[in-house]
């Protein structure tokens, strides 16, 4: 009998079929060491979303997709083109999904990772933040977040892609948001003409060298504002726009009277693509912004110290001064990042 039951035990054994364990999947992303060009600052990485290819490679694929968007419509980029240097089409006012226009002009996309309070009001602090918001805003995208994670969760791709980045396909907002500002991060301009005089490939002509002494100078004053590598402080600015603001500025967000019309001082590189100008988009050409900033300036009591020729209207610059400066200014003009195909469309390059 014990032999017999040895042998049925052996024989059943057989006949089961083997039990295989399916395969344990391994979250291995490859570290993206951002190239720092010299010169510039080091930049702050946070620490619960480092740079990785997976993540970079999400985050352009999302900053493209209309799927973000309520209609599918419309992307990141319909309101941030490459041939502008990520600005709207030389659009006044951007026009979301359900056409309907906002109040400020769309500002550019290069060297966020040096920004820490985005948009014109620096209602947004850092990359992923200011990320957050077109989504769901009314006049935007125009779409919740569930609706947008349920969109992305349900497509054939994105979340494995998700799974690549971040090791989950249990995609949030916050998600979306990180590998969006991973890509943005990487979108760096530093290849001008300017950046090559830096660097001793090239020179100066004469208008430039005598635009870049007004600009340097008191007899611009551009320097106080714009004189890092990166053309702005990051600072909020009243710089004698109006005397009366319909748009409040940094006021709307800290409710500081002390804020009233002051904006966020706006980076001065590639300047030749991201027409118009100021945060209502009211000047169409630099020889308007160079004309109100030499006559047309206006007190007000918020106005910054820094404008301090006021009195007299504003720089009082010759047409020759004006020529040159916006000659200069034009030095910060980078053709590279218009054209690098790292930032270009996937779906069309496909």
């Amino acid at each position: 009998m014990i032999f017999i039951t040895f042998v049925f035990f052996i024989i059943s054994c057989k006949d089961d079929p083997e039990v295989v364990n399916p395969p344990t999947e391994t979250w291995n992303p490859t570290p993206y060491m951002l190239e720092i060009p010299a010169g510039f600052p080091s930049m702050e990485i946070p620490e619960d979303n480092p740079m990785t290819v997976e993540g970079i490679q999400l985050g352009r694929l999302l900053f493209y997709d209309p799927i973000l968007s309520g209609n599918n419509t419309q992307s990141c980029a319909d309101c941030h083109g490459q041939a502008f240097a990520f600005t709207d089409n030389e659009e006044t006012f951007s026009t979301g999904i359900d056409g309907i226009q906002g109040n400020r002009n769309s500002m550019p996309v290069m060297n966020l990772g040096w920004i820490p309070a985005l948009f014109w009001d620096g209602r947004s602090l850092g990359v992923e933040e200011q990320a957050l918001g077109p989504v769901p805003n009314p006049i935007e995208m125009h779409q919740s977040w569930p609706d947008a994670v349920q969109k992305l969760s349900s497509h054939q791709d994105y979340p494995d892609l998700f799974f690549n980045a971040f090791g989950t396909r249990d995609i949030d907002s916050m998600h979306v948001v990180k590998a969006i500002a991973q890509f943005e991060r990487t979108m760096i301009t530093s290849n001008s003409k300017w950046d090559r005089y830096l660097r001793g490939e090239v020179q100066l002509s004469q208008a430039e060298t005598k635009g870049f002494e007004i600009f340097f100078t008191e007899k611009g004053d551009c320097f106080h504002c714009h004189s890092t590598i990166l053309y702005t402080d990051n600072i909020f600015h009243n710089n004698g726009l109006d005397s009366i603001f319909p748009d409040k500025g940094l006021f709307e967000v800290t409710g500081d009277e002390n804020d009233i019309g002051k904006f966020k001082t706006p980076t001065l590189r590639n300047l030749r693509f991201t027409k118009p100008y100021m945060h209502d988009g009211r000047f169409k050409d630099l020889g308007q912004v160079i004309d109100f900033y030499s006559d047309g300036v206006k007190w007000s009591p918020t106005i910054d110290p820094l404008m301090k020729k006021v009195n007299q209207g504003g720089l009082r610059l010759t047409e020759e001064d004006k020529f040159n400066l916006v000659t200069f200014i034009l030095t910060l003009t980078d053709t590279t990042f218009i054209n690098n195909p790292d930032y270009s469309n996937p779906f069309e390059n496909d």
